[in-house]
């Protein structure tokens, strides 16, 4: 049984009437049309699907909706515009850090949130931060460059 609620996502308010059982990706895919988080494993084993919830990076795969009420909500298209890009997309964009690209706005929520928490990392950190996204692809050392490379732009570095 399904009871109308508001979410607010990318810091907007939805209105809702959806089963609060129903997972979060679902709602966001499905009935917002945010198609940036992926569905991957749905047992949060490979962070495709991570979104921020009041800034830290969750599945949304398994987390029910109805548990969100007053919480922020943040996808990948949260994170930035074309027009105005986050520096975690545009380093990754420079780094050319994507070989498919599936699980790239997993990993970009993820590093935003670890970047948050540390601005200044080493890149065995950003090894460990991202150890949560499975992808292990061909660009996963330009991964890492790219969170780098954003963490100096974001502490205003010439990189």
């Amino acid at each position: 049984m399904s009871k109308p609620f508001t979410l607010t996502v990318n810091g907007r308010e939805y209105d809702l009437d959806v089963p609060p059982t129903m997972p979060l990706l679902d709602v966001l895919r499905n009935h917002l049309g945010l198609k940036g988080s992926r569905y991957g494993c749905g047992l949060e084993q490979c962070g495709a699907c991570m979104v921020l919830i009041d800034g830290s990076a969750e599945y949304s795969c398994s987390r029910e909706v109805g548990t969100l009420g007053g919480r922020s909500i943040t996808t990948v298209e949260g994170l930035g515009s074309a027009e105005a890009l986050h520096p975690l997309q545009q380093a990754f964009l420079e780094e050319q850090a994507g070989q498919c690209g599936y699980c790239l706005s997993g990993i970009l929520i993820a590093a935003k949130a670890f970047l948050d928490r540390n601005p200044d990392p080493t890149r065995a950190e950003v090894a460990a931060a991202l150890d949560a996204n499975l992808c292990r692809c061909g660009s996963h050392p330009r991964i890492l460059r790219a969170v780098l490379k954003a963490a100096a732009a974001l502490r205003h570095e010439v990189v």
